[in-house]
């Protein structure tokens, strides 16, 4: 059974077994995710999440810019809607999985929770992932086409793992432990319709759950022990297929080949599927320098498999309400980039959104499918501009900025995560955070749990209760 042959490798993981690249490369992952994190502190529905969090349960665990006040299930919670709100941390391709904003607040909540050591979060980090993008890798995309949320859905059995992992269970127990969480994964797709804020909510959720039923499967509770291939498993339920053609996908190279070197960083704060677009337009408005007055249509060769999530329905992705609608809209990356030659956060923010001329053009914005596309191996986009005077100009990227294959570097990272920090922190508090996931296997686990938690917490904003 795929749940047994997790529950070896990951008790049978040791660091020395890790290869030293992806050693770093984990730790570099952490920290994008943490600095994301951080860049997302004061947002509105992070502070309405911990409100909700210290109402449900207090404690002394550790979370991101606000103290050590709710319980490791809790703070699991909001440090992955915090590390994921700003829809800016890393996603693996071929699972189509933001995969270390589940993994990593599963790992801190329990390494805090146990004083474990540093060398045993990062293991047990290591082994969420190559479980999680696995499991994902499995579906091909089929997720997203029937509704379902990855990341939330598929991010649950990885960071159960690794929490059980920290919680000491044995192999016995980690295979109950992904049985029980196969009852509390979720995620579904319907804030795409409206923008609303459960999206950020679905990896925080998943490494709740995953706390919670590893500590079920600690003291006896049983669990399926199908949770993948079951009649009833993760795959026969969501994919409405009993016996999906890449099952073996799900332990492909287990232990020797390292999906973690397969993660993308990403280089935009926005949808991964739309970054190539977005490059492709950033780079169109450097050659070129086009007003909008002087474009008459623009067409985006996008895979097919990313229309229902950055295309459609056509209305609010043309004019998006909120800055969660602009990160998942072709149109109104397209004309950011074709006007300002860049995507940052600062193009989330209110007086962006309103903007007359880039609005105006997103309206001249429209997608065909893309027949050369290798996807979800890469997010390919092409952006083909006519002008008015009749000139065609047309870009594409076919591996997409932070691909494996075309891949963010450690000091990029780096250099990310600073920028990230340095909207909320001075630069040595920044500096010792990152001094600490970066050493985290030479440290006890509570060095980086205590840093994260001391950060200054942003304002409770009026009305929220503290």
């Amino acid at each position: 059974m795929i749940s047994r042959n997790y529950a070896a490798f990951a008790c049978g993981l040791t660091l020395d077994a890790v290869p030293d690249t992806i050693r770093s490369r984990a730790c570099h992952l952490m920290l994008d995710a943490i600095g994301t994190g951080l860049a997302a502190l004061g947002e509105t529905w992070g502070e309405r999440a911990f409100a909700a969090a210290q109402e449900l349960g207090q404690g002394r665990a550790a979370t991101l810019g606000h103290g050590r006040a709710l319980g490791p299930r809790e703070a699991a919670l909001v440090n992955g809607v915090l590390m994921h709100g700003l829809d800016y941390d890393d996603t693996h391709s071929r699972g189509v999985i933001h995969a270390t904003v589940t993994s990593l607040p599963a790992a801190l909540a329990a390494a805090d929770h146990k004083a474990a050591s540093g060398a045993d979060m990062l293991t047990a980090y290591i082994a969420a992932m190559e479980i999680s993008t696995r499991v994902g890798s499995v579906a091909a995309g089929g997720f997203h086409r029937h509704g379902f949320h990855p990341t939330g859905l598929v991010g649950a059995f990885g960071a159960t793992v690794g929490a059980g992992l920290l919680l000491g269970l044995d192999e016995t127990q980690l295979v109950m432990a992904q049985g029980i969480v196969l009852s509390m994964a979720a995620g579904s797709l319907e804030f795409l319709e409206d923008g609303a804020w459960t999206k950020r909510i679905h990896p925080g959720w998943a490494a709740s759950s995953a706390f919670t039923a590893a500590t079920l499967a600690k003291h006896g509770f049983v669990g399926p022990r199908a949770a993948y291939e079951g009649r009833f498993g993760l795959y026969a339920l969501y994919l409405r297929d009993a016996a999906p053609a890449l099952l073996a996908e799900a332990t492909r190279g287990l232990g020797e080949v390292w999906e973690i070197a397969e993660v993308s960083v990403k280089p935009l704060p926005a949808c991964h599927m739309t970054h190539a677009a977005g490059d492709a337009a950033a780079a169109i408005c450097a050659e070129h320098g086009l007003s909008g007055d002087q474009i008459a249509k623009v067409t985006v060769l996008v895979p097919e498999g990313v229309v229902p999530i950055v295309c459609e329905p056509s209305a609010p992705k043309k004019a998006p309400a909120t800055a969660y609608d602009a990160q998942f809209s072709i149109p109104y990356v397209v004309a950011t980039g074709l006007l300002k030659g860049r995507f940052t956060l600062d193009e989330l923010d209110g007086a962006a959104l309103a903007d007359a001329q880039v609005l105006a053009l997103a309206q001249k914005v429209d997608y065909a499918i893309d027949p050369a596309t290798d996807y979800p191996t890469h997010f390919t986009g092409e952006v083909i501009v006519e002008t008015i005077d009749g000139r065609h100009i047309a870009r594409r990227e076919a591996i997409n900025r932070g691909a494996p294959d075309r891949p963010i570097t450690n000091d990029e990272i780096r250099a990310k995560f600073d920028d990230n920090a340095a909207r909320h922190l001075p630069r040595a508090q920044a500096d010792a955070i990152a001094d600490a996931v970066l050493t985290i296997a030479d440290r006890p686990a509570a060095d980086l749990a205590d840093l994260l938690a001391a950060v200054v917490p942003a304002p409770i904003l009026e009305g929220v209760p503290a």
